[in-house]
């Protein structure tokens, strides 16, 4: 299926590490379970943020501070929005925002035109008990009727009838995003976490890469990716590149991309526990520092502290017990490179999320798919 050919950022991940505890001179630490991996919502928010939060003070803590951006969404929100279910789950809304200005403009490529859109955003819905996940991808493609909304300088930005949905970041911003996506699935989004080209491939990088296996070549002048099948350990700029390609592997579409991010973040996921983050203070600092610079949070999560008492919360939550899925399209008839809700599959998803149910296998059957699915693997 033929999709648009404008170059797209992507993101990814989504971990983070326990807690290191002090342990007597001589003594060995015994190997952690698999329930004892950590996860954080993405990968750019990384493992050093949990721990900085019991350890990180003076200087360092206030600097770290300093570095997370952050948008008031409930007060641009006000009360016009899906009421908080109180039933110990979490809706957490991921965008990957793909400006091309800045540092961002060599890595995403396009035109400097000072706009930013949302290229991948996942709704992340956290069960009560914070023991599993379902990740739900939304296709930039997708034409959604956009509400009335309030952008972050206090501007009214008026609704409009089937615009593409990356079309409500680059109009209002996060505020106008979350709106959207609210009004599209009708659930509340609990927090919001953002992440640019920048500081995604530099996370990447402070990780140390990360391994993946691709069962067939990849080649994306667009994405700046060139691998051959094979195992691979990718580095920043890699890595950056295989979460945005969508013309160097299967029919080019949007959601071929999104199987290729999901796989990233499951292959992702899987690695940490794998990386000898806390053998090494400096890398440790060096992560939160590039995590705390790489995301924009609502106001709630604004702070090292917030963050990682949110980020302890979620421990237990291995690659395992993290469902992902695509939220249900067909592609339109009048525009192969625009897709359409399945609204009566995607009321099937949003049912479940809201009653912190697991989403039925029936919710995607016979939906649009892309054909880059087997295409990553973890290592």
């Amino acid at each position: 299926m033929p999709a648009e050919s404008t170059p797209d950022a992507g993101i990814a991940d989504e971990t983070v590490t326990p807690e290191p505890r002090r342990r007597a001179k001589g003594r060995r630490r015994k190997p952690r379970g698999k329930g004892r991996r950590a996860l954080l919502v993405m990968a750019w928010t990384a493992a050093g943020i949990v721990v900085l939060g019991g350890t990180g003070v003076g200087y360092l803590y206030f600097k770290l501070n300093g570095n997370i951006k952050s948008v008031d969404i409930n007060q641009a929100l006000g009360t016009d929005r899906p009421a908080k279910v109180d039933n110990g789950s979490e809706n957490i809304l991921v965008l990957g925002s793909d400006s091309r200005s800045g540092s961002n403009k060599t890595l995403g490529g396009g035109t400097d035109d000072g706009s930013a859109r949302s290229d991948t955003a996942m709704i992340v819905h956290v069960y009560k008990g914070h023991k599993k996940a379902s990740v739900v991808s939304i296709p930039r493609d997708t034409l959604v009727d956009r509400p009335e909304c309030t952008d972050g300088k206090g501007n009214a930005q008026p609704a409009a009838e089937s615009v593409m949905f990356n079309s409500a970041y680059s109009t209002g911003g996060a505020t106008c995003a979350v709106k959207t996506v609210e009004s599209i699935t009708g659930i509340r989004m609990d927090h919001y976490v953002e992440v640019d080209f920048a500081g995604f491939q530099k996370l990447i990088d402070d990780l140390g890469g990360v391994q993946v296996t691709t069962t067939r070549a990849i080649d994306d002048r667009e994405s700046h990716l060139a691998l051959p099948a094979g195992t691979h350990t990718l580095d920043g700029r890699q890595a950056l590149g295989l979460v945005r390609t969508r013309h160097g592997v299967g029919d080019g579409s949007d959601l071929g991309r999104i199987q290729l991010q999901q796989a990233f973040v499951k292959a992702l996921v899987d690695q940490v526990k794998q990386i000898g983050i806390l053998s090494s203070p400096t890398k440790l600092v060096d992560l939160a520092d590039t995590a705390t610079k790489a995301v924009t949070t609502d106001s709630d999560l604004a702070s090292v502290k917030a963050l990682a008492s949110f980020a302890n919360g979620l421990k237990g939550i291995s690659s395992p017990h993290m469902n992902m899925v695509t939220m249900p399209v067909q592609y339109d008839p009048a525009n192969p490179n625009r897709v359409l809700t399945d609204t009566s599959k995607a009321r099937l998803i949003w049912s479940a999320l809201e009653n912190d149910k697991p989403i039925p296998a029936r919710a995607t059957q016979g939906t649009a798919t892309g054909e880059a699915k087997g295409v990553v693997a973890s290592s």
